[in-house]
């Protein structure tokens, strides 16, 4: 327990947070008016209010004319900028454009598009994801007159799964930095998480004999391809070229080696919950999904078995993704 979860401030604050987010409506787009934007003097904001007040004092036991129209030239131009400082952001528009799958322990990174409608420039607009273990990181941007400006925001899922995106704040201080005004909106989109590929996976798993098959099942070397194999022959495919044992190969291309889809066609490749290692799901997963990149890099055709789920051989990238969003969602 750190000193922070101790502090009752802190606590209060941080329910408050909580319920206040909780009533906020789920949203992909937003319009900003009076209603959901929020404002507040910053603490040079009070420094200059502290400021005025001794000048004001001053110059009224002195009896100073010169300080009089010095407060309320500067009372006057912090009202003004107060007045500017809110219309940045009132009558702006956001939408969200929805994210792309990402991986556990990669940064997700989606886009926001602001629409400005007015006739003039909307300066220092910053958007950032509330509740980052290592604090907020702000996204700056300017926005032009009748057009739009576009703000990647990230953040760190914690874990694979498919998750709400995250709270946003966007704000502004321009153009004194004497007043802090912002607003908070809560996206309805959800972003999917796929489990984050082993880094060192073991050789792909053998190949299983088909169904009425009689051969035996193929077996794959420690680089992950298949021994199926024959020499080159002119018109081959460059795709089955082995091209990590083209080196042994001389000009005339003699040594070039290719899969043979004849003998690889008899087996299916089936990568397996039940025989990715003696390991927890997580770690399963992990390994899964590595084997299912590999795959789908040498263009092999394999099939995925799940706990209570089991997709059927092919090839792609509509079947690697149909193959990563059940490792995610499993």
């Amino acid at each position: 327990m750190n000193a922070a979860s101790l502090n009752p401030f802190v606590f209060v604050r941080g329910h408050f947070q909580q319920w206040w987010q909780s009533r906020l409506p789920l949203s992909d787009s937003m319009l900003l008016t009076q209603r959901n934007v929020y404002i507040l003097p910053t603490r040079p904001g009070l420094m200059l209010a502290l400021t005025l007040m001794v000048l004001l004092v001053a110059s009224i036991n002195y009896q100073l004319n010169l300080g009089y129209l010095l407060t309320f030239l500067l009372a006057g131009s912090a009202v003004t900028g107060m007045h500017v400082c809110h219309g940045t952001l009132r009558g702006l528009a956001m939408n969200l454009i929805a994210p792309p799958p990402q991986y556990a322990g990669a940064a997700a990174i989606f886009d926001v598009k602001l629409t400005n409608s007015r006739k003039s420039v909307r300066h220092g607009i910053g958007l950032s994801a509330l509740g980052a273990q290592d604090g907020p990181h702000w996204a700056w941007t300017d926005v032009p007159a009748q057009g739009s400006s576009t703000v990647q925001v990230a953040f760190t899922p914690g874990r694979r799964g498919l998750h709400r995106l995250p709270t946003l704040t966007a704000e502004t201080r321009f153009p004194l930095g004497t007043f802090r005004v912002w607003t908070i909106w809560r996206p309805a989109a959800q972003v999917l998480v796929y489990p984050a590929p082993e880094r060192h996976p073991p050789p792909l798993p053998p190949g299983e004999p088909r169904s009425g098959a009689a051969s035996a099942a193929a077996r794959v070397q420690g680089s992950g391809d298949f021994d199926s194999v024959r020499g080159y022959r002119r018109g081959d495919p460059l795709k089955l070229v082995m091209w990590k044992k083209a080196a042994k190969a001389d000009e005339q291309g003699n040594g070039l080696v290719v899969r043979d889809t004849q003998q690889a066609q008899r087996h299916e490749l089936w990568l397996d919950f039940a025989r990715a290692g003696s390991l927890d799901t997580e770690a399963r997963l992990s390994r899964l999904c590595a084997w299912v990149l590999r795959a789908d890099k040498l263009g092999l055709s394999y099939g995925l078995r799940l706990p209570g789920a089991q997709i059927k051989p092919s090839s792609g990238e509509a079947h690697k993704r149909l193959c990563l969003e059940a490792l995610a969602l499993c």
